[in-house]
């Protein structure tokens, strides 16, 4: 386990799934992807090899990220990191045999890839003459072909499933990947006589298919796609993701296309950005890819191409119904003709598909100007309705400056001359719009009643965010020290109680660094030693925030010696309290000598915190 978790860096993984930036002290940051957030609170420490939300509290090591991500089991984690580290794994009890052991979600990957190269093997014989052509006629060479991993699907019923049995993959393991279906005589081959596509999710693992019908005879959709497996869940999926990621992150730019071979025109003409979604509409799981791609801000644009027909300025509508979920500034390229970009690269070459990405329109005005052109504005009723539709539209922009623009737009749009009436009214939906989102729980319809039956526990959201008031600050801040920096607070720290740690969970933090060998004896295994420590589930998480939580000052060693000075002061003070209490509740009629010894105490505790307040650090 060490080894595979020290092979491959945190934040490398990490990056396969979000765009990380600098964050300051060595760690990265970016969108949470276990939670919806508007700005970055999810932070990765690659000197740590831990990652931490402080939005909602998910954190851990690499293993612990994927495992969460793409639920896989712990077996299956190890087993996905050990092949990118180039790892060869051994298994108790009869050696290395994968076709028996391995998890079944690295068993269902392991079929897909092998299925992907079977298919592209498939596309340079006879049989797939016509997917060469149809490829051909598109504008896809061989090297395009090769790029995109495209493939063909031989007609016969089982040859997929008789070439997958050979390779050790069991009927059960064939018919739950979705490759085959199930026929009169066993499984069969899903995809027959047709081209293919792999499909992969964001780490570049072919997870799913999509086939292209070539023959007339075929009888089935136009476009077929994997079934939804325990891999494939099209809701989740975007096709060249794994491709278009990195210069996603780099230009913030996204543009979302509508089918395999506009994704494919889009890169070879030099929109590297381009990404389609796979047999469904752009919906609410594709928006938080991209978001976590993006990092999403201001700055960033999503651009939709859609075809100029009505179906496309119906789809063009519903990508502008999410526009508001993006902090990214959303736009629709629409190509002359009603091309797509795969036609208009055929028609007019590369530079024509990039200049209908650039040239893109925000969304905003497309909605709007489509909006009023279902209007007669010959009338005054007419122009009434379209008010009435397009007014709530430009209300529902949430920059101030652009929804005035955008105002005064709509009063050109529509003939009216009365220009402040329309911006008025614009603005009286939009405050409408504003105080219905504060409406307070009680006036707001009520929540539909939880279902009857057992509910799952709710996951533990670890200790109250109050351990970061002042009251506590200054031990949170030796905690992390002690996590991030044990060299700079040793030995000292090791003498610490956990009695001097007044919150109970920072107390167990304590515990748990003690019995991981104390600071004195930190090594590469320190933090994974003292996370293993831990009692549960909700101290690990806090030590995982600790570590991975920025120290708040420059010059972690000058603070060092403060900190420590500062809680030990602190625990001082409480005890010269106890002690001063104690001779009250004594009284001068007390003992002498037991009065004697609590002065004594008193006097050498007075003592030592006049020397750790001139000496510092030194006085400990």
């Amino acid at each position: 386990m060490k080894a595979v978790r020290d092979a491959v860096p945190i934040d490398a993984v990490v990056s396969e799934y979000l765009q990380l930036r600098p964050a300051g002290g060595g760690n990265l940051k970016g969108l949470c992807p276990f939670h919806d957030e508007k700005s970055p609170s999810f932070q990765v420490s690659p000197s740590k090899g831990l990652f931490y939300c402080f939005g909602c509290q998910e954190g851990g090591d690499t293993l612990d990220f994927v495992m969460k991500l793409d639920h896989l089991s712990f077996a299956e984690t190890v087993e996905r990191l050990a092949a990118q580290a180039g790892i060869t794994l051994r298994y108790e009890e009869g050696g290395y045999t994968p076709g028996r052991q391995q998890g079944e979600r690295t068993r269902l990957v392991e079929a897909h890839k092998v299925a992907a190269q079977f298919y592209v093997d498939q596309l340079g014989g006879a049989e797939a003459e016509i997917g060469r052509k149809f490829l051909a006629e598109r504008g896809f060479d061989q090297a395009a072909a090769a790029y995109f991993g495209v493939g063909y699907a031989p007609a016969g019923w089982d040859h997929l499933v008789r070439f997958l049995r050979g390779k050790g993959f069991s009927d059960k393991e064939l018919l739950l990947s979705g490759l085959a279906s199930d026929g009169r005589r066993g499984p069969i081959d899903r995809f027959r006589g047709r081209l293919i596509w792999p499909i992969r999710d964001i780490t570049g693992e072919v997870i799913g298919f999509g086939a292209r019908k070539l023959r007339e005879d075929d009888n089935g959709p136009k476009y077929l796609n994997t079934p939804e497996t325990p891999l494939y869940k099209k809701s989740h999926v975007l096709y060249g993701i794994d491709l278009a990621k990195k210069d996603i992150g780099k230009t913030g730019r996204a543009v979302v296309v509508e089918g395999y071979t506009d994704v494919m025109a889009c890169h070879l003409a030099g929109v590297t950005t381009a990404i389609a979604t796979c047999g469904t509409a752009f919906g609410e799981d594709h928006i938080k890819i991209l978001r976590r791609v993006l990092m999403d801000n201001s700055g960033s644009q999503v651009v939709f191409t859609f075809d100029g027909d009505a179906a496309g300025q119906r789809a063009a509508l519903r990508a502008f119904e999410d526009d508001q979920k993006f902090a990214a500034r959303t736009s629709i390229a629409v190509s002359p003709g009603g091309m797509d970009p795969c036609e208009l690269r055929l028609a007019e070459g590369d530079g024509a598909v990039r200049n209908l990405v650039d040239q893109a329109l925000p969304l905003f005005d497309f909605a709007i100007r489509s909006t009023v052109a279902r209007h007669n504005l010959d009338t005054a009723e007419g122009r009434a309705a379209a008010l009435e539709e397009a007014a709530p539209i430009v209300a529902g922009i949430k920059d101030a400056a652009i929804q005035h623009e955008y105002g005064v737009q709509l009063a050109g749009m529509l003939g009216i001359l009365e220009v402040d009436f329309v911006v008025r009214r614009v603005s009286q939906l939009a405050r409408w719009q504003r105080e219905r989102g504060r409406q307070p729980d009680r006036q707001r319809p009520a929540a539909r009643s939880a279902p009857a039956g057992p509910q799952p526990a709710p996951r533990p959201t670890g200790p109250r965010l109050d351990l970061r008031s002042p009251h506590h600050r200054v031990e949170r801040e030796l905690l992390k020290l002690a996590l991030q920096h044990p060299q700079l607070v040793a030995p000292a720290f090791d003498a610490y109680g956990e009695d001097e740690f007044t919150a109970a969970p920072y107390a167990a933090v304590r515990r748990a660094v003690a019995e991981a060998g104390g600071v004195a004896a930190a090594d590469g295994d320190y933090l994974t030693r003292v996370r293993d420590a831990v009692p549960d589930d909700s101290v690990r998480a806090m030590v995982t925030e600790l570590a991975v939580e920025p120290v708040m000052h420059k010059a972690p060693d000058i603070y060092a010696g403060e900190v420590l000075v500062s809680v030990r002061l602190a625990a001082v003070k409480r005890r010269e309290s106890e002690l001063r209490a104690n001779l009250a509740r004594l009284g001068p009629r007390a003992d002498a000598a037991q009065i004697g010894a609590v002065q004594n105490e008193l006097w050498a505790l007075q003592q030592y915190g006049n020397r750790l307040r001139d000496q510092g650090a030194a006085g400990l």
